[in-house]
């Protein structure tokens, strides 16, 4: 093995077991004397930072490190919470810039290029994972600090006591406007966007009638459209997923039409001199190729999907839905409540644009926006 590997191996080893003992001891003694959790996490946390200086691997340094300035961050929190200056006195400020720095140096050595990369994964999770944690920090540092009424600005810490709290709740409003409204509209939208779309790009008188049409009706408004649908198809579900599909149906038209029309032109009149039909061409050829403007058309749908249904539920609803549940809180000043439904649209819509970039980096990995992410 070569030296310098082998102490770089020795010294990783070192640091990590002098961290598990001192972590280990530490914890056992709080256990013995009940020290807060104020004093404990500030204490592991600056355990972690030191022992990281002893990890050679920048990125595996800077992971430690995230780690132990979230302990240290939660630390603060739980101190800002339990004391009467807040923020007034000059020494939390300082605290906070150090944090600050902290997780700076960790974020910018967990993307510092190294000869032996951690999992592309692991690096794409953690860094939006370790900056947004620090952003709900800052939050809650200036709104338990500074002394925010709640009614103007609730704490992350209240809005997630309300998710917890309100569990059922939100599922049943998650099921009403996500699982039932937006996803059957989506279902519908965009596939009759696509099939239009491949309607559209065998007739010119097509293309030439239907997509200035579409350009018009897409610009329409959702407030003028709901209530519309809400008087046709009544006030279930059903007029909110009417309304995402007429949401939902222009993008994928316009993305697939243009999508279907970036075939190279030697590849065409090969598969042409060849006999190959139509069908052969467009499943073959044109669809691939237009595989990353599909794409780019369902991930913008599967935003304007879940704010459709939404806002939809503003103009009539049974008394679920996310919409529904946002537009009677309010009413009630209920602002936690308020932030939790938005915390969850927020999470589902990401989750479901990131399911869609997941798929999309599978099915069309040959391109070269793809290969050099």
């Amino acid at each position: 093995m070569n030296p310098k590997m082998k102490r770089m191996g020795d010294s990783w080893l070192a640091g990590l077991a002098g961290l598990v003992a001192f972590t280990t001891g530490f914890l056992l003694w709080r256990e013995q004397m009940n020290v807060p959790v104020s004093v404990t996490l500030p204490t592991l946390a600056l355990s972690i930072v030191t022992a990281s200086t002893l990890i050679p691997h920048p990125q595996l340094r800077g992971l430690s490190v995230a780690i132990g300035a979230m302990m240290g961050c939660g630390g603060f929190v739980v101190w800002l919470q339990s004391s009467t200056h807040g923020l007034m006195a000059s020494t939390p400020w300082v605290i906070l810039l150090g944090l600050g720095l902290v997780v700076w140096y960790a974020l910018a050595s967990l993307v510092t290029p190294a000869k032996t990369q951690l999992p592309n994964v692991l690096r794409r999770f953690c860094v939006p994972l370790f900056f947004g944690l620090w952003l709900l920090f800052l939050w809650q540092m200036l709104v338990t600090g500074l002394s925010i009424p709640e009614v103007l600005l609730p704490a992350p810490t209240l809005i997630g006591q309300t998710l917890l709290s309100n569990g059922p709740t939100l599922w049943a409003d998650f099921q009403q406007t996500f699982i039932k409204a937006s996803l059957s509209g989506f279902a519908l939208g965009s596939g009759s966007g696509l099939l239009i779309a491949i309607a559209v790009d065998r007739n010119d008188f097509l293309r030439r009638g239907l997509l200035p049409l579409g350009n018009f009706v897409s610009a329409l408004p959702i407030v003028g459209i709901a209530p519309i649908m809400v008087m046709w198809f009544g006030f279930d579900w059903q007029s909110k997923s009417a309304v995402v599909t007429v949401m939902t149906f222009f993008p994928m038209l316009t993305g697939a039409t243009i999508g279907l029309a970036t075939a190279p032109r030697d590849q065409l009149d090969l598969m042409r001199s060849y006999g190959a039909s139509y069908l052969q061409v467009l499943l073959r050829l044109r669809l691939f190729h237009a595989m990353p403007f599909i794409f780019n058309a369902l991930k913008i749908n599967a935003t304007l999907s879940l704010i459709g249904a939404i806002v939809a539920e503003f103009f009539g609803t049974p008394i679920v839905g996310m919409g529904f549940r946002i537009s009677a809180e309010i009413g009630r000043l209920n602002m936690d409540m308020i932030w939790a439904t938005i915390a969850v649209a927020a999470a589902t819509g990401s989750a479901f644009y990131g399911l869609l970039a997941l798929v999309e980096r599978r099915m069309t990995f040959w391109h070269p926006s793809i290969r050099q992410g």
